[in-house]
């Protein structure tokens, strides 16, 4: 072969293997915009599955309005205006939306003079510090956040397009860029929450009240029907604009849409079409692997397709995909001095625990005040909850659910807005499983021998027990397997001082 030859022979070898990864980079794998193809292709990343904990937060405009406010249920914007309506079906919500627009206008005057618009300047969050807020979630275990990106009330937290935003208005900052720094900055994944789609309905009693060519004309989406803005093409492509515009300004490892969204059948399909987006931006940017999570809360879609966000409800029994357990300490959601969780800190704990071992990762919601710090009770609930999860990390972190959850007497239900609030007794217990080992939590303070009768001599656990530990604790574990179940000996001596206590199982 001559000189000129081999040089030919080379460069054509050299072109096939460009040729060749240039393909290889064009195939990346892409998720068609409709629900088959994303039941197909949607992978929960390993980062939301290992790290088990997240901090929503719900802040914005209704933070800032008067502490001792009558009950708002996190819809001040539209109560205020008193059209009962909206909640002529359900009775106690319409007695709530009447003592508001009266507590409103004696307090501010009437509706038609005082709109919710004119709140927006009192929300100045003075002493918001992201880095100090990511900080000190990080130090009560979680391993994400999801600041709320826009509520129901129309308004951006972040530097947007649309007029009525915090960079414009209002703490003239830009509140989404500070928390994502801070997420970055404390080694957190970061993720977004919108609740957009609701707000032409969410203003539906503040129309009567606006008058056209005000800048309020926008911001109260008078453009757009408040019952049928759901077949309104241009709502449905406002909406993804400003869903994608999110998405493209600030690259979250987790969008979750708490609202509807557009359907294929009178939406153009620009729900599953941004949903799509979003993962196949994600699938491009890192060579056909998933490492965003997204999340909504449609109970009748293939859940294969998403992460299920089951707000302030639990299932009763594991589940196939990981899901979201998301609760609230505020009570409201939103910040209001006379409004905490009716959840105490051991049923926290123990409904904690009880998603996980059924597949779930815990999602908790903190409200801040209009300045942008932390109620002190929602500190401390947080921190004692923080202070379970250090001492039994191991049985949390990287787990995952086992054959069956556990057992127990108390029954949880699968319900979405409703959550267990009763106690969990010595006799409920919940398992996980990491490296072959097991990871049983007792969810009350043991006061005489523990039995777990899904563990007995015989049964599913196939393998022998080696040995069982106490996490946050050297106490030597006496116990044996029988008939009935593992029954570990009450001769403890130093219990840890918290709610729940969590046995390792070492396995053969």
């Amino acid at each position: 072969m001559t000189k000129f030859t081999t040089t030919l022979f080379l460069t054509l070898c050299s072109c096939f293997i460009f040729s060749q990864n240039l393909q290889h980079n064009n195939s990346v794998r892409k998720i068609n915009p409709n629900w088959k193809s994303m039941a197909e292709n949607y992978q929960v990343p390993e980062w939301f599955q290992n790290g088990k904990i997240g901090v929503w937060m719900h802040w914005g405009i209704p933070s800032s309005i008067d502490e001792n406010r009558a009950d708002d249920g996190s819809h001040y914007g539209r109560r205020m205006y008193g059209d009962i309506d909206y909640d002529a079906r359900n009775e106690p919500d319409r007695k709530r939306t009447v003592e508001l627009t009266r507590w409103h206008t004696e307090r501010y005057g009437k509706p038609s003079e005082f709109g919710y618009e004119k709140f927006i300047s009192n929300f100045k969050a003075e002493n918001f510090n992201a880095s100090k807020i990511v900080k000190f979630v990080k130090e009560c275990g979680a391993r994400f956040i999801m600041p709320v990106a826009t509520h129901h009330d129309n308004f951006d937290m972040y530097d947007s397009f649309f007029p009525y935003n915090a960079v414009n208005m209002g703490p003239k900052k830009d509140i989404l860029r500070e928390w994502k720094d801070a997420a970055q900055e404390h080694n957190l994944k970061f993720g977004v929450s919108t609740h957009l789609y609701w707000s032409p309905r969410f203003f539906r009693t503040a129309r009567k009240f606006q008058k056209e060519g005000t800048p309020e004309w926008e911001f109260f989406n008078m453009d757009y029907d408040t019952k049928e803005f759901a077949s309104q093409d241009s709502w449905n492509e406002h909406w993804y604009k400003r869903s994608w515009d999110l998405i493209e300004k600030y690259d979250p490892d987790m969008f979750n849409n708490d609202s509807p969204y557009p359907s294929i059948k009178t939406g153009k399909g620009l729900g599953v079409k941004l949903f799509s987006d979003y993962l196949n931006r994600d699938l491009k940017e890192n060579k056909g692997k998933q490492t965003t999570v997204l999340s909504f809360k449609n109970p009748k879609e293939n859940k294969a397709a998403f992460t299920y966000n089951l707000e302030r409800g639990m299932f009763g029994e594991q589940q196939t995909h990981p899901w979201i357990w998301a609760t609230d300490l505020s009570g409201s959601w939103f910040y209001r001095k006379k409004s905490f969780t009716k959840m105490s800190l051991d049923v926290l704990i123990g409904n904690a625990i009880d998603a996980i071992s059924k597949n779930g990762v815990v999602m908790i919601n903190i409200a801040l005040k209009g300045d942008g710090t932390i109620p002190d009770n929602q500190i401390k609930m947080l921190s004692d909850f923080g202070k379970f999860i250090k001492i039994n990390q191991e049985g949390i972190y990287n787990t995952r659910p086992w054959k069956v959850y556990g057992e127990g007497p108390l029954k949880i239900i699968t319900k979405r807005a409703g959550e267990n609030l009763k106690k969990f007794s010595v006799k409920d217990i919940r398992i996980t499983t990491k490296k072959g080992n097991l990871f049983a939590f007792v969810l009350g303070v043991p006061i005489e021998n523990i039995l777990i009768k899904t563990l007995n001599k015989g049964g599913i656990l196939q393998k022998k027990i080696k040995e069982i530990k106490m996490l946050g604790s050297n106490e030597k574990i006496t116990w044996h397997q029988n008939k009935d179940g593992l029954v570990i000996q009450n001769n403890f001596k130093n219990l840890p001082n918290q709610p729940a206590i969590c046995f390792k199982i070492i396995l053969e």
